[in-house]
């Protein structure tokens, strides 16, 4: 598919030094981009990278929870 897009004098200038040194066309380098950011902003998978760094509670949750609630419960508030 062909699309016609405009883009700000700088980006345009930067994106073409990035395909000259890589030696990529400006479709190559254009969906690469596109890309990322698809898959960065994509909620699914924000939502499963958000997952791998808090896991499911488990019992060392629990545990914690547990000695969170005891050390409140014993200060004066």
């Amino acid at each position: 598919m062909k699309a016609a897009i405009s883009l700000p004098d700088d980006v345009f200038e930067a994106a073409e030094a990035v395909v000259e040194a890589r030696g990529w066309s400006r479709s190559r380098l254009y969906t690469e981009a596109l890309r990322q950011y698809l898959k960065r902003e994509d909620p699914a998978d924000i939502t499963h990278r958000l997952n791998q760094v808090h896991p499911v509670a488990d019992e060392s949750a629990a545990l914690r929870r547990r000695a969170n609630r005891s050390v409140l419960e014993a200060s004066d508030w």
